[in-house]
């Protein structure tokens, strides 16, 4: 059976991933007790239903220690599972919050209890959750949703359902800004900001690394085919020991300042020599 459990912070998309799978047809639960998925999965099994989709996060707090454990035995018995973390940074949760007006799941540390004196800040909560979730997130998929539109992380998912239809490593080439933060979720990071800025160009300025101009300008400047060429190797040498990891998803991502061309040019010439052998995704957080 493939099975897809979308866990992650309160406030960094679970809900929006969700829907995007009930509409790609996987049978959706929300709020599931992990203690609960086994029985689940037989029983989809029995109605024959071959794709499962479920939410489990810090609602179930009382069960989520058994998680990890839980995700293994379902392994072992032959079912393609796979673990998405969504995340994002506590800025971007504390405004999302402000806007729904929605109270934290941990916004009470018992609760039961309308005792003012056990309520939590926004902050403390967060930060509750985090802990909470640690152990989940060191064997997930990782997906920062910080600067990440609805329809952007929409996408996201899209094309993680379609890479998920692979047995084989996926490899996902990120561009970001780093005015804008570093991506919570890259295993690996590299940082082209040494390169010429074609910011500084104004007819270059408007337009983004995906654009013939600028990179005709990039590929003019020799420092920038000397970096291409070390990240590929790099990534290219050890590519090998993340697969005899068993890992499903490895992150490259690239930051240049704003996110616009250097890092974005890179990520499509790397993405254009690893589409011949790899399933490869291509994201660019900061692209207008």
């Amino acid at each position: 059976m493939h099975i897809i459990l979308i866990t992650g912070i309160s406030g960094s998309g679970k809900s929006v991933a969700l829907n995007v799978l009930e509409d790609a047809g996987y049978f959706c639960v929300d709020n599931l007790p992990p203690v609960l998925l086994p029985n689940l999965v037989e029983t989809c099994i029995e109605e024959k239903k071959s794709r499962l989709a479920v939410a489990v996060d810090s609602r179930s707090a009382h069960s989520l220690s058994d998680l990890p454990a839980t995700v293994e035995k379902l392994r072992s018995d032959g079912h393609h599972l796979q673990v998405v973390f969504l995340t994002a940074d506590t800025h971007s949760l504390i405004n999302r919050f402000s806007e729904t007006r929605r109270s934290h799941p941990l916004a009470h540390r018992a609760p039961s209890s309308h005792d003012p004196s056990d309520q939590r800040t926004l902050m403390e909560a967060i930060h509750a959750e985090r802990e909470m979730l640690a152990e989940i997130q060191s064997i997930a998929h990782v997906v920062d949703t910080s600067h990440l539109s609805t329809n952007k992380l929409r996408g996201w998912i899209k094309e993680f359902v379609e890479a998920e239809h692979s047995t084989d490593l996926t490899l996902h080439l990120e561009s970001f800004g780093f005015k804008f933060g570093i991506p919570q979720d890259a295993d690996l990071m590299f940082d082209v900001r040494s390169l010429p800025n074609p910011h500084y160009d104004l007819r270059l300025r408007p337009l983004t690394g995906k654009d013939e101009p600028v990179r005709q300008f990039l590929e003019a400047q020799p420092e920038v085919g000397d970096l291409l060429t070390d990240i590929r190797q790099f990534v290219e040498k050890w590519l090998p020991s993340y697969k005899r990891d068993h890992r499903s998803y490895l992150t490259v991502a690239l930051g240049c300042t704003g996110g616009q061309h250097r890092s974005v040019y890179m990520i499509e010439e790397l993405a254009r020599y690893f589409s011949q052998s790899e399933t490869v995704l291509v994201r660019h957080r900061n692209l207008s």
